[in-house]
């Protein structure tokens, strides 16, 4: 694999030209999220060799997402087919100058990648025949960076570690870290090509803790958008919150303004990220009838609608009795012990992706979630729900939560800065 060249950067620049050029999808900004999509139709025209105009990339090549933007990406734009989740630590002897150093060469890693443009430097050539492909990449610091970088005085109080619960079975290896970054898209070369670039920036002033693997439903595969299934087969992610719902940003996002210390504003319009590595024990679920599973759960499996009836997203009715005398949505079903209206309108925005890292000798896989949950306080989202969880949840028989992490996401960079500017530079 070469190392980058001006030849390589100008044929990519010059492919991402054809699509403005093509002009007639036009561009479409989402205020909550800034997805920015431009769309246009291969010709199939394309010599192999590169001379010659090159074709024009298909819509899913050209859809790009904003860098810039009062929010970081990553959070409420749509659920991509590739990601990676990584943690890293700062090394040895760092501190928040290098911090700050790193923050700026990964912001503007970032920020092209992002736009469909090579790496700032050492591009390996990896994505240089797709487009942006809806790549998002969200930054995010653990507890420690902190303490690392003598910031103590601005670290958040919903930013404490959380609380131990009775079925973790965590390996500390693959939890926390300094930092954390989420990268998403719809092409997992581009995805790859992004993870590769971001851990050669960190250089001498980070080192990789951990790092996962997951995967999500190609975008079109399905005759119409769809409420994404997981390794189970259930439709995951039924009820949850809206960006057009009239609470989401106050569940979401941290206040722009508000009560808390001055030190602590420079989380406002951020949001706070869960990450779990939650593995399935599939052979065990897939012993199960249909109709055992679909109680353990509360949903249909088909559709994903409560067993009370009515569709997929049909409020769950939490009080019909069935002809034996008993709820039909049991006690201990995972939809109504996890229901906001169970744990006092607890809410958080879920947006995971699904792993698989191999067979064990035993033959069992090694496939689960990366739950990612995003709130605007986890002592009032993820933290009331899990306990409840924790305490008499029917699937807890059927799932492993090997690796936690809490992370402060800082609001979106405006043009001109870099991720973190507002708690490094503040």
């Amino acid at each position: 694999m070469t190392e980058s060249t001006p030849d390589i950067e100008i044929s990519r620049r010059r492919l991402l030209g054809t699509v403005g050029a093509a002009g007639a999808a036009g561009l479409a900004l989402g205020a909550t999220g800034g997805a920015l999509v431009q769309s246009a139709v291969s010709d199939g025209t394309a010599p192999a060799g590169g001379t010659g105009a090159p074709g024009a990339l298909t819509s899913l090549g050209a859809t790009q997402v904003a860098f810039h933007g009062a929010r970081q990406a990553g959070i409420t734009t749509p659920l991509q087919a590739k990601g990676h989740v990584v943690a890293f630590d700062l090394a040895p002897g760092a501190g928040r100058a290098e911090a700050v150093a790193l923050m700026r060469r990964w912001s503007e890693t970032a920020r092209r990648l992002m736009a469909g443009e090579t790496a700032p430097t050492a591009d390996t050539g990896v994505a240089l025949d797709a487009g942006p492909s809806s790549l998002t990449v969200t930054f995010g610091f653990g507890h420690s960076f902190f303490d690392r970088t003598g910031l103590v005085a601005r670290r958040p109080v919903a930013l404490d570690p959380l609380p131990d619960f009775s079925a973790d079975r965590l390996d500390p290896r693959r939890s926390n870290g300094d930092l954390w970054i989420q990268i998403g898209a719809d092409d997992g070369l581009v995805a790859f090509h992004a993870l590769r670039a971001l851990q050669k920036d960190a250089g001498d002033a980070a080192r990789v803790r951990w790092q996962m693997n997951g995967f999500n439903r190609s975008p079109g595969a399905t005759a119409r958008p769809m409420t994404a299934r997981n390794l189970m087969g259930q439709v995951d992610g039924t009820g949850n919150p809206k960006p057009s719902d009239p609470d989401f940003d106050k569940r979401i996002f941290v206040p722009g303004s508000g009560p808390g210390p001055a030190e602590h504003a420079w989380m406002g319009g951020g949001s706070y990220a869960v990450v779990r590595r939650i593995r399935m024990l599939l052979d065990d679920w897939d012993k199960q009838s249909l109709e055992k599973q679909e109680q353990v759960i509360g949903r249909r499996k088909a559709d994903g609608a409560p067993l009370t009836g009515g569709t997929e997203t049909t409020e769950l009715d939490l009080d019909r009795i069935g002809p034996d005398g008993r709820t039909v949505i049991p006690a201990n079903a995972h939809a109504r012990i996890s229901a906001p209206e169970q744990n006092g309108g607890a809410a958080m925005l879920r947006r995971p992706f699904s792993y698989h890292d191999g067979i064990g000798e035993d033959g069992t896989p090694d496939a689960g979630l990366l739950f990612i949950c995003w709130q605007a306080d986890p002592l009032r989202g993820f933290v009331p729900v899990q306990r409840k969880l924790d305490r008499g949840d029917a699937l807890s028989e059927f799932v492993r939560h090997e690796a936690s992490g809490l992370y402060a996401v800082p609001p979106g960079p405006r043009p001109g800065e870099y991720v973190g500017a507002h708690l490094l530079e503040g």
